[in-house]
C-alpha cells in the first residue's frame, strides 16, 4: 500500500444500479475535468464506516464544494444493491456511492487487501484522495497496522489539506416533541440562521428520562450547539443574536 500521488486513477468500469436498471459508469465519467474527493473503506454497513467516515464527509460536503470540489465519491468492494441501500440508510445525499464489486479499481490503486480473518474476503484498505482531472494530487492512506485504523483518511484531515482556513459547520441538535409550538419556533430560527440541525423527537429518539439526564430539565425544545446546551427557543434567539453564531 503506497501512495499513488501524481499518477492517474485506474481506468475501469463500475457496474452501478439506478432506477432498477444496470448503469455502467467509467472512471473517465467520474474524474475527467473534475476535482473529486474519493474515500474508500472496507465495507458498507460496518461500524466505523457508518458512524464516522461517511457521515462527516456528507456533513462537510457543502464546505468542500465551496472550495472547488465537484463531487465526493465513496468506494467500497461491495455490489451495487448493497451500496444503494447503504446510501439510503446513511441519508448521505451529498455523496456519490460507487460499487467496486470486483475490486478492479481498488486493485489498480494497490489497496486491495485480504480480510479473510473477518470473513470479508478481499476488500479495500481505508484511504482518501484528492483527484484533479483524473490525476491523484494527494492521498491519505491509513497506517499498515492490524485492525481497521481510522486516523488520516477522515473528512477533517482532507479539508485541512484542501482549505486549512475554511470554516466548518457547527454541530447542532434539537430535542423536540410533536405538536410543540416552541419547538417549531426554534427550528425556524435555526433555519433562518442557516444552521443545519439534527432533530431528536420525544418517544421516538429519546424519552423524558434521557431529556432530564442530558439537559437537566423536562421542557422542550432543548438546543445543543457543539456540545453546549443553549436551551429553549427564547434562549436560542438570544444566542443567535450574538455575533459569533453566524453559520460557517
Amino acid at each position: 500500500m503506497i501512495s499513488r500521488e501524481g499518477q492517474r486513477v485506474p481506468s475501469v468500469v463500475f457496474h452501478t444500479r439506478g432506477d432498477h436498471e444496470w448503469v455502467d459508469v467509467s472512471s473517465e465519467e467520474l474524474f475527467a475535468g473534475k476535482t473529486v474527493i474519493l474515500f474508500s473503506l472496507p465495507g458498507a454497513f460496518t461500524p466505523t464506516c457508518s458512524s464516522s467516515h461517511v457521515p462527516r464527509f456528507n456533513q462537510l460536503a457543502p464546505v468542500f464544494k465551496a472550495h472547488g470540489v465537484d463531487d465526493i465519491v465513496c468506494v467500497s468492494v461491495n455490489d451495487a444493491f448493497v451500496m444503494n441501500e447503504w446510501k439510503k440508510d446513511q441519508r448521505a445525499e451529498n455523496i456519490t456511492f460507487i460499487p467496486d464489486g470486483n475490486g478492479e479499481f481498488t486493485e489498480g490503486m494497490g489497496m486491495l487487501v485480504d480480510k479473510n480473518d473477518l470473513g470479508f474476503g478481499r476488500r479495500s484498505w481505508r484511504y482518501s484522495m484528492l483527484v484533479r482531472d483524473g490525476v491523484v494530487e494527494k492521498m491519505f492512506v491509513e497506517p499498515d497496522v492490524p485492525g481497521d485504523p481510522f486516523e488520516v483518511s477522515d473528512a477533517d484531515t482532507m479539508l485541512e489539506y484542501l482549505a486549512p482556513h475554511a470554516g466548518k459547520p457547527q454541530d447542532v441538535s434539537i430535542m423536540t416533541r410533536p405538536g410543540c409550538p416552541y419547538c417549531s419556533r426554534a427550528k425556524g430560527l435555526l433555519r433562518d440562521a442557516g444552521l443545519e440541525f439534527e432533530e431528536l423527537v420525544l418517544n421516538r429518539d429519546y424519552t423524558d428520562r434521557s431529556l432530564r439526564a442530558i439537559a437537566a430539565t423536562d421542557t422542550v425544545p432543548q438546543v445543543f450547539v457543539n456540545g453546549e446546551n443553549i436551551g429553549g427557543s427564547e434562549a436560542l434567539e438570544a444566542w443567535l443574536a450574538r455575533p459569533h453564531t453566524q453559520a460557517a
